[in-house]
């Protein structure tokens, strides 16, 4: 090689502008310190990939040839190489992309150029550094997922390894201990907020087992051959013992919440009968037979829902008799004879003691309602009494202001009078009737051992009402009786014949019947006077004239017959 030295404007005769830079008159595009930086990137991607080649093929022939304890190791120790894979490849891609483009990104102007003949060579060994990276860069990947994968199955077998000693221990413990069912509802009650405490403590375990049911799904789903038996006999073992555990927890809640329903109803039937027993206690003293009606009502009504509260106890009790015999099955083999012996006995009990209440109180219960029944015959005989007293006083009446006509003949009054008696009749029976129903109030009252009734104003009413009748009546019939004689008389004197005087010698008969007719004319006048001192009148004014009209005609025609015998001579006048 030979030195020229030339000026700077005579480089063109031995070199071509378009190899030499603007500097030195020529075309070339060239930029020192892109290309310098592009040199320093180069270098320093060969260097980083290059040692992390190095290390990621120690750590991937490691994993390969290590002892299982080897690769047991933490991953802070053996899986973290001194730079990071992804940026390196990224740099490494950049770099490659600046190479095998035309131009810069910084020249003036985006000229394009030709690269150097360094830059040409760089390209291949970039790409052969970037298929190594990538290639050891994978494996590395496989070897950090295997070992994540491991970690992840030791993890989830020593949370299932936790979940099931505790379930098995303090849980199981926590159970084992619980076998009362309370003797009252607060105690039930209490009981139950305990084995709440419990169902919330074996909550978080089972939230615990939830999540590795999760996970072990999610592995077995992606894990290897060697793993799915391992993975299947922990969540079959996780899930035995977590299943037994909430259906034991289950069965307890199940026991509690029957024995707090069977002291609840045991309860509620308890104040019933208290009510009713105190219902029965009381001494009552009804006003009137609605009134005993309406008692009686009430009691049959308290006793049949007395009789419901003992089924749905009896149900209740038995359903809790059976829910404690199949408690044994999950007794953890401790002998719960003791402890199922003092419940069944309670129970039983508790039904004993019901049933014996209820019988007391139905024995109480036929006892008043006999009371009751007698209560109700006796104000019924006490109405009935007073009814008959109103009967008694609207014959009374009746005879007064209807049983007025003494008859036209004596025939009529015949009838009449035999009218009469049987109004008598019905009257008596009647004051009979009433005699009888007040003798039976006395009766009932001794019976139900309260103060005699019939004293009151009842019987005295029945007794003056009655004497009134008798009175009445006897005025009655001793003027039907009077008018009577009067017709019979009057009328055989009327219908003798005046050629047959010989008949009439003694005009005394004459005498004497208008004798009886004038004294039932004064009788008509007179009226009915009653113990107390007061007066009754048959009928109205008009009714008595009405009836003495008739007793005055036939005396005239009695009259008129006296004085044809005593004149036979003289005619007899018009009616």
């Amino acid at each position: 090689m030979q030195v020229i030295l030339v000026s700077a404007n005579k480089l063109t005769r031995y070199i071509e502008p378009c190899q030499l830079t603007e500097d030195f008159g020529g075309t070339l595009t060239y930029d020192h310190m892109d290309w310098l930086n592009k040199r320093l990137v180069f270098e320093k991607f060969t260097k980083e990939s290059t040692s992390l080649l190095d290390e990621l093929a120690l750590i991937n022939n490691g994993s390969d040839k290590g002892t299982q304890q080897e690769k047991e190791r933490s991953i802070d120790l053996n899986f973290l190489p001194s730079v990071d894979p992804e940026t390196v490849l990224q740099t490494g891609h950049e770099l490659l992309s600046e190479l095998q483009q035309r131009r810069f990104n910084g020249s003036d102007g985006g000229v394009s150029w030709s690269p150097m003949d360094d830059e040409l060579l760089a390209q291949p060994q970039v790409m052969k550094l970037l298929d190594s990276l990538r290639e050891q860069y994978t494996r590395y990947q496989e070897v950090c997922r295997q070992r994540s994968k491991r970690t992840q199955l030791e993890e989830i077998q020593q949370k299932v390894m936790q979940v099931v000693n505790w379930l098995e221990g303090p849980g199981s413990e926590q159970l084992r201990t619980q076998w009362g069912i309370g003797d009252s509802i607060r105690a039930s009650q209490a009981l139950q907020q305990k084995h709440e405490e419990i169902e919330s403590q074996h909550s978080e375990w089972f939230a615990v087992y939830v999540e590795l049911n999760q996970q072990i799904a999610a592995l077995l789903n992606a894990g290897d051959e060697e793993d799915l038996v391992e993975l299947k006999a922990l969540q079959q073992q996780l899930s035995d013992v977590c299943y037994r555990q909430a259906s034991q927890l289950e069965f307890r809640q199940n026991l509690l919440q029957a024995a707090l329903e069977f002291h609840s109803v045991a309860q509620d039937l308890s104040q019933q009968l208290d009510g009713l027993l105190g219902m029965l206690c009381v001494d009552v003293a009804p006003a009137d037979g609605a009134s005993i009606q309406q008692t009686l009502k009430l009691l049959e009504d308290k006793l049949k829902s007395v009789d419901l509260g003992l089924q749905g106890l009896r149900e209740k009790g038995q359903s809790l008799l059976d829910q404690i015999s199949n408690q044994a099955s999950w007794a953890y083999g401790k002998d719960v004879t003791i402890e199922n012996k003092e419940n069944v006995d309670h129970i039983q009990g508790v039904m004993e003691d019901m049933q014996l209440r209820k019988q007391r109180c139905e024995d109480m219960v036929d006892v008043r309602r006999l009371k009751m029944l007698q209560m109700v015959q006796l104000f019924k005989c006490e109405e009935d009494a007073a009814q008959a007293v109103e009967w008694l006083s609207e014959l009374l009446d009746a005879l007064l202001k209807t049983h007025i006509r003494l008859g036209d003949d004596a025939q009529e009054t015949k009838v009449l009078l035999e009218k009469h008696r049987k109004f008598v009749d019905v009257a008596q029976s009647t004051y009979d009737y009433g005699r009888q129903l007040l003798q039976a109030t006395v009766v009932l009252c001794q019976s139900l051992r309260c103060t005699s009734r019939s004293s009151g104003d009842t019987l005295p009413r029945l007794n003056r009402v009655w004497k009134q009748f008798t009175i009445t009546s006897e005025e009655r019939v001793y003027r039907l009786e009077t008018a009577v004689a009067f017709h019979s008389s009057a009328e055989k004197i009327l219908q003798e014949c005046p050629e047959q005087p010989e008949a009439f010698n003694e005009m005394e008969q004459f005498d004497e019947i208008e004798a009886v007719g004038k004294s039932l004319l004064d009788r008509l006048t007179v009226p009915v006077v009653y113990p107390d001192g007061s007066e009754q009148y048959f009928g109205s004014p008009s009714d008595m004239a009405s009836a003495a009209e008739h007793i005055r005609e036939k005396l005239k025609l009695v009259s008129l017959k006296k004085q044809q015998l005593r004149q036979p001579e003289a005619t007899t006048p018009e009616s």
